[in-house]
């Protein structure tokens, strides 16, 4: 996957944070999969459809996208514009709440947005596991602390995030929550290498937001914080 291929879409309307493109980037070079039109793929915590369009044209499955946050009306009308509306369904359902079949999708993506709803050990048993088919792989990118600080998120960020700053956990401490399962093969967590790139392009957007975070970089973000990739593979 190459990201220059997505450049035009990329900007302060269809980022929400770090440049979720380049997190996926990341995840789909380090764990190509083979999919094709007869797959199904779940885009979870997708704001506004940056990823569910990279994952549809990189992989050629039917995606669904889904966000709590972002009316589906508002990604359609994208998804059309973009000239994927037939090859994406957009969707506004609560994480702890899916309606979907029971394994239908042979993978999973959440890019900057699975901290928020699934923090807590069991939740990836309980709520994401039975819409897996069997050999589907989930892909998750998301900000967290370094391992060497992990379990002190709360009083290294709480000047920058304040009462969210529980959410950022260690890629050890999310291998913990991730959990075991008899359908599970293999959980791997690591610090990604995408972290400097993707804050910067964050930051180059103007957005109100990206100027808010970046006067916290130099002395809280860059030093205590990364990117946990996660990658489940079921059996």
């Amino acid at each position: 996957m190459d990201i220059s291929d997505y450049t035009k879409y990329i900007s302060a309307d269809t980022l929400m944070g770090p440049n979720s493109a380049r997190i996926l980037e990341e995840l789909l070079n380090r764990y190509p999969l083979q999919l094709n039109e007869d797959n199904t793929v779940l885009d979870l915590g997708c704001g506004t459809g940056l990823t569910s369009l990279m994952i549809a044209k990189e992989t050629g499955a039917k995606v669904y996208a889904n966000d709590l946050w972002i009316r589906a009306e508002d990604n359609e009308k994208r998804f059309e514009d973009w000239g994927v509306g037939k090859q994406i369904s957009a969707i506004h359902e609560d994480a702890n709440d899916l309606s979907f079949d029971k394994g239908q999708f042979d993978a999973l993506f959440s890019i900057d947005s699975y901290h928020y709803f699934a923090a807590e050990a069991g939740f990836f048993e309980k709520k994401i596991l039975p819409f897996l088919n069997e050999k589907a792989v989930v892909l998750i990118g998301i900000p967290g602390i370094k391992n060497e600080y992990g379990g002190r998120s709360g009083e290294l960020l709480s000047d920058w995030l304040g009462d969210e700053a529980y959410m950022f956990k260690s890629p050890a401490e999310w291998r913990e929550i991730v959990g075991n399962h008899d359908k599970m093969e293999r959980v791997t967590t690591w610090e990604m290498e995408c972290f400097d790139l993707a804050w910067e392009e964050w930051f180059a957007t103007g957005h109100e937001y990206a100027i808010g975070d970046k006067r916290y970089y130099e002395t809280l973000i860059k030093p205590y914080t990364c990117f946990v990739g996660v990658c489940i593979e079921l059996k």
